[in-house]
């Protein structure tokens, strides 16, 4: 533990008049009390703390480990009558932390900014004694780590994050996207816990107590354990080919999350600091995302309908504003060199928690709606130049063919509970398994020896040289259509093929189908956020779109129609390109400025390189003295 976090916050204290206990100062100027930064005597020069020095709750551990009395240190930062009131009322050092604003009004304890001051006092004394840890972040700067969390942090099951590329195959095309899953939930556990925060200084009725925000903080830092190698390419191409029940991510973090509590025996850890098993189910069911309500009843156990608002720090399925989006647009824009119009820092200055409809909601100030269609612009220019780069996409499906390819050779499987061999599509049962699988498995196939991988080792391989199969048409389905299935577009366009007495046989067509929106399909999100302004910030509103601006989008989702060839000959992506641009007429496509139609792509290929073409006769060598006698220096 670092010893700067021994030390007391040295924030130069303002002179006041000296004073024999803090009871006896309150009597008369407790209403205009200055703002306490937990330093006791304010007098006096900060000093050390050495927890050697501190005393401990008599008789009080937890595995072994002693409880210290912070009720008396309490006492001794200027909260002498807190700390009476509350040894009378039976809390003790073990649940200070679990004090909440609304438990000091209870008391007594008035006014606010002194039930404010005493909570802040009592969560940087909980802070310096059991060990928080500063971790400088690029995006947020120097942020603190509760110790629970670091307790977490430094376990296999989290660190193994650190070996799973954040953007999977875009790292391929964007050089600079080498961040991991790591990092990024770092980012979100801090933006978890800065929100909450943030609420509960803003709002104290809300009743958010410490182990509140620190369950949101695991559960941000949790979120993202169930991702397997090369990210969403795992989950989202080699699963759904390789299984036939459907399994996301967010499955796979709940099973890896009680895995991790279970095998480091974290079980003591969490009721050292507060955290009980309902707490527990609390962080799962954040992870896990909101579930539907049935019959008007409340489907949550972790915490009930008045704390509802919670669910939607790190995961809101309500509108996708969270805490999640925000730390990966401001990370993925700033690794990849995109620029990023959105700014969180104020939406977490004006959220603000309002009834709508007969449940808390977040809700957020008229003037931010702006910021709002911002981010999510910003979401859909992640995934049209990013995300879903033509080139990123194919070779994420190019290693999905490789893992399949290995899936059941015996020299891949991953050795489970008990010894047990799994195949990698087996491994999503087992997180004794998953758990070891990362991107390591790319070079693993890349650099095998085993026969039975040379497939899979050329395709590793061909990605490596940048021999990747070739888009050879982009397009648009009709207005107001779409298509589902890429087996049937392929069926088709193979037929063109064969009438075309093509060489090109069915597995050399590749169809991928591309959405883009702005995260609910074809619906405005913003429709489903809530505002407040600032004549009456306690009650929630809505604001059409032609409210806000006549600039907005019309359409909130579109399709591409993506059709590659995995010959690279000339002759073999020409006929490819021919039969899904003809494909496309019958159908009834479009193609944009930033689509590649079969007549451009042919057109690129006659095109002979700039440096094959004859000069122009107006720059010849004759010319060149004419071009000289021009110039005058």
């Amino acid at each position: 533990m670092c010893k700067c976090y021994l030390k007391k916050v040295e924030k130069m204290p303002r002179k006041r008049k000296a004073k024999t206990s803090l009871g006896e100062e309150s009597s008369s100027t407790s209403s205009k009390r200055k703002p306490s930064n937990c330093n006791g005597g304010e007098d006096k020069a900060p000093s050390p703390w050495d927890k050697a020095s501190v005393p401990q709750e008599p008789g009080a551990s937890i595995n072994g480990e002693p409880i210290y009395n912070s009720i008396k240190l309490l006492a001794e930062e200027g909260f002498e009558d807190v700390a009476k009131l509350l040894i009378e009322n039976g809390v003790t050092s073990k649940v200070l932390d679990r004090v909440t604003e609304k438990q000091l009004e209870n008391l007594g304890v008035g006014p606010l900014g002194r039930r404010l001051e005493a909570v802040d006092c009592i969560q940087k004394i909980t802070d310096r004694l059991y060990g928080v840890k500063i971790v400088n972040d690029p995006i947020h700067g120097h942020i603190e780590i509760h110790p629970l969390c670091v307790k977490i942090m430094d376990t296999p099951q989290f660190q193994r994050l650190r070996s799973i590329k954040q953007l999977g195959g875009t790292y391929f095309v964007y050089p600079g996207a080498a961040h991991n899953r790591f990092e990024h939930s770092i980012g979100v556990s801090h933006l978890a816990g800065q929100l909450a925060e943030s609420l509960r200084q803003r709002q104290p009725n809300l009743e958010i107590s410490n182990t509140d925000i620190l369950c949101v903080q695991i559960a941000g830092l949790c979120h993202d354990l169930g991702h397997g190698p090369f990210s969403h390419m795992f989950d989202g191409k080699f699963l759904p080919r390789a299984r036939k029940d459907k399994i996301k991510h967010e499955d796979l973090s709940l099973k890896m999350f009680d895995h991790l509590v279970q095998q480091n025996d974290l079980y003591s850890e969490f009721e050292k600091h507060g955290v009980t098993e309902n707490d527990r189910d609390f962080i799962k069911e954040q992870i896990k995302g909101p579930l539907k309500h049935k019959s008007g009843e409340w489907p949550y156990k972790g915490r009930g309908k008045e704390k509802g608002f919670l669910y939607e720090i790190v995961a809101n399925k309500r509108n996708g504003i969270d805490v999640d989006k925000w730390d990966y647009f401001a990370r993925d824009c700033h690794m990849l060199g995109i620029k990023n119009n959105f700014d969180h820092e104020r939406c977490i200055k004006y959220a603000r928690v309002l009834e709508v409809d007969g449940e808390l909601q977040i809700c957020s100030r008229d003037k931010e709606v702006g910021n709002l269609y911002d981010m999510f612009h910003t979401r859909n220019t992640l995934h049209r130049r990013a995300y879903q780069h033509r080139v990123g996409d194919i070779i994420e499906t190019m290693m999905t063919e490789a893992l399949l390819l290995v899936d059941e050779v015996d020299s891949m499987k991953i050795p489970g509970t008990n010894g047990k061999k799994r195949k990698i599509s087996e491994t999503v049962d087992d997180m004794e398994a998953y758990q070891k699988l990362t991107d390591t498995i790319f070079d693993q196939i890349l650099w095998s020896t085993d026969k039975k991988l040379a497939k899979a080792r050329e395709i590793m391989m061909n990605i490596q040289k940048r021999q990747l199969y070739k888009c050879v048409g982009q397009v648009r389905p009709p207005d107001g259509s779409t298509f589902d299935k890429t087996d049937e577009i392929k069926n088709k366009v193979f037929r063109i093929l064969e009438d075309m007495k093509s060489h090109l046989q069915n597995e050399d067509i590749i169809i991928l189908l591309v959405f883009l929106d702005y995260g609910m399909k074809d619906k405005n999100p913003i429709d489903h956020v809530r505002f407040y302004n600032k004549g009456n910030p306690n009650q929630a509103i809505q604001l059409k779109k032609n409210e806000v601006s006549d600039l907005l989008p019309e359409k909130f989702a579109e399709q591409l129609v993506r059709c590659y060839c995995k010959k690279r000959d000339k002759a073999s992506m020409d006929q490819a390109a021919e039969a899904f641009s003809e494909w496309s007429e019958q159908e009834g496509c479009t193609a944009g400025e930033d689509m590649t139609p079969f007549k451009s792509y042919k057109e690129a290929c006659q095109t002979p390189p700039r440096s094959t073409l004859p000069p122009h006769p107006k720059y010849t060598p004759a010319s060149a003295g004419k071009f000289k006698s021009h110039i005058q220096f």
